[in-house]
């Protein structure tokens, strides 16, 4: 029993045994590697949205984090991927120093936290056990259970050629989506209609209204359409980096990839089959 007073205030509050509290796993030192924390957090900042929400499929709400060799001696690749099944976010980073070749599928709310613990320091210290994952940053501790599971093959989901690819200028295409965005509730798509020179974004809900606008863009194929959850292509654009967005289409049945020359983030969006 804990007893608490304070002026003419009296509380008893019941405990419960220390021993009853979970035990937190051991920490050996020669199982943890330091990874520079920015570079760590930046790529999770990436492809995080792209996580499923659903507790259904627990797989899909964490992020497939993969720790391999680099291209020489001295460097190593971080790959993280996530995905709800109907869009898949991808980015390779290449870290300095010394990791084990290791992956892991960790719960994409644990590594949200972790950016939210204050450090000093620009290392991150990790610990990938059996069953779980443990960050040192400073003086704090987080420790997550892993998701047991097979995460999708995300280099097998890449499309190796595209019919048609094209560079919009990224921030007033964003601008369009979002203007289109407020059109296309409940389950009606964004759309996406090419022509020779021009793409016309478009949204209609019924009872809310639609909107048509017009972007000048390098097409000269012949005309088709295509249809997108307005969210998903949204926050696919925003998580972009750079003056330009690269599309890549294989007509309008088949996925959608997002990326920026030069960058190694690519973001592949499932389309929604437009009526008529």
């Amino acid at each position: 029993m804990i007893e608490l007073s304070c002026g003419s205030a009296s509380y008893r509050l019941n405990v419960s045994a220390p021993d009853d509290f979970p035990r937190l796993p051991e920490i050996k030192d020669e199982a943890t590697f330091k990874v520079d924390r920015e570079a760590f957090l930046d790529t999770a900042a990436r492809v995080s949205r792209a996580a499923s929400r659903d507790e259904s499929r627990p797989v899909l709400t964490g992020i497939l984090v993969q720790f391999e060799k680099g291209e020489n001696e001295t460097s190593r690749k971080l790959t993280m991927a996530a995905t709800d099944s109907y869009r898949l976010a991808v980015r390779e980073t290449t870290l300095k120093g010394e990791t084990p070749e290791l992956e892991a599928i960790v719960p994409a709310r644990a590594i949200a936290e972790i950016a939210r613990i204050p450090s000093s320091g620009s290392e991150l210290e990790l610990a990938i056990h059996e069953n779980h994952t443990i960050f040192l940053a400073g003086k704090t501790m987080l420790t997550t259970r892993r998701i047991d599971g097979q995460f999708p093959n995300h280099r097998q989901l890449h499309p190796e050629t595209f019919a048609h690819t094209v560079k919009l200028p990224r921030v007033e295409f964003l601008e369009v989506v979002r203007r289109a965005a407020v059109m296309a509730q409940r389950t009606s798509p964004i759309r996406l209609r090419f022509e020779d020179g021009s793409l016309t974004v478009s949204a209609q809900t019924q009872d809310v209204g639609e909107v048509h606008e017009t972007l000048p863009v390098a097409f000269s194929s012949e005309p088709f359409e295509i249809g997108f959850n307005a969210e998903f292509l949204r926050e696919g654009i925003e998580s972009v980096i750079g003056d330009e967005v690269e599309l890549n289409l294989n007509g309008p049945l088949n996925p959608g990839l997002l990326r920026a020359e030069g960058d190694s983030f690519w973001y592949l969006i499932m389309p929604i089959r437009l009526a008529g």
